[in-house]
């Protein structure tokens, strides 16, 4: 429908037209869901793993990009993404991969479909052993709160989803960044990048001396000037929307998954969210634990922190402020709520 120069509606307005759109382009589509995205009283919660999977990339892939090693088969990326009840608020916490956890008796390994023992396990083997069930399980069982949907992404769908982003995705860096373990070798400022060298910057941990917690703010940068260059510009396009939600979604089963329809709605209901209205962290972090036989190095959270970032989490309040929890004694891990309009590249 066109409308008069004097009608037409202002620019918010464009994303009701976009999901009817999206429709339009897929019939039925935004049905999908048998129950629809919900929209819980105490708000959202979508959990977003990475799988390190090198399933579909080319030998030419492996090479440029440093993917050619051994696959974990495990989380390398987790995320719990709160949305609030009243779409006016996103907090995005992140779970470190090494954080110990406790699986239990008699759980089955979907590699084998044996039974498995109680264990001590870090938490990206959750997946591993029970696929995303299971590692929506045991998030649930770390944090106590309800994972509503969930988002599961490996190598390839990450590459292929940013390649789709007109003119890439911005990373920066105020210090020269030089990883020889995923290749990554950045100068200060900033630039774009496409999805190869997108994948090197958010695996890379060991460019900045602080691990997996450097890496882990990688992510969440990237997460942020991603969604940024999406409202900008792919939000607006419906065709675009319904193609890239499709791409980051793929096609395989899992539990409780958020379906490309989902996706759209998810952004329609985000609208009119700035950048301020979101906030990333990382779960409070005590230190590490000694090692442990057969599990190795691990994480061991803040309990009381942790306990009050997902109890506010829970009752749909905002994250607590860093003053609120004691520092880690890893000076690289401690909490530190950033808003997401501090993370944009400029």
């Amino acid at each position: 429908m066109k409308f008069p120069r004097s009608r037409r509606p202002r620019r918010p307005l464009l994303v009701p037209a976009v999901l009817a759109a999206v429709a339009a382009l897929a019939p039925g589509a935004l049905a999908a869901a048998p129950t629809g995205l919900p929209a819980p009283a105490q708000g959202l919660n979508l959990l977003v793993v990475g799988i390190d999977s090198r399933k579909g990339l080319t030998a030419a892939e492996k090479e440029r990009f440093r993917l050619g090693g051994k696959e974990c088969d495990c989380t390398d990326v987790m995320m719990l993404v709160h949305v609030s009840a009243g779409n006016d608020r996103v907090d995005v916490v992140s779970l470190p991969r090494d954080s110990l956890t406790s699986f239990p008796d008699r759980h089955r390994d979907r590699r084998t479909g044996k039974l498995h023992a109680a264990h001590q396990a870090k938490i990206n083997g959750a997946w591993s052993e029970g696929g995303s069930a299971f590692a929506v399980e045991t998030v649930e069982s770390m944090t106590g709160l309800p994972v509503h949907r969930y988002l599961e992404i490996d190598f390839r769908r990450f590459m292929d989803t940013v390649d789709r982003v007109d003119g890439g995705v911005p990373i920066c860096t105020e210090k020269a960044l030089k990883d020889p373990a995923t290749g990554i070798d950045l100068q200060p400022g900033t630039r774009p990048v496409g999805g190869g060298e997108a994948l090197q910057y958010v695996r890379s941990r060991k460019a900045d001396g602080q691990m997996d917690f450097g890496r882990i703010r990688k992510q969440q940068k990237f997460v942020v000037n991603t969604l940024e260059r999406l409202r900008e510009d792919v939000l607006h396009h419906p065709g675009r929307l319904k193609e890239l939600a499709e791409t980051l979604r793929g096609t395989g089963a899992t539990a409780r998954g958020i379906t490309a329809p989902e996706l759209v709605r998810l952004a329609w209901r985000l609208r009119n969210l700035r950048p301020d209205r979101t906030e990333f962290a990382t779960v409070p972090v005590r230190g590490f634990h000694p090692v442990i036989a057969g599990v190795g190095s691990t994480v061991a959270w803040d309990e009381e922190g942790a306990a009050e970032v997902f109890r506010r989490l829970r009752e749909d309040r905002p994250l607590p402020a860093a003053d609120e929890v004691a520092p880690s004694q890893v000076s690289a891990a401690t909490y530190r709520p950033a808003p997401g309009a501090s993370l944009i590249c400029p």
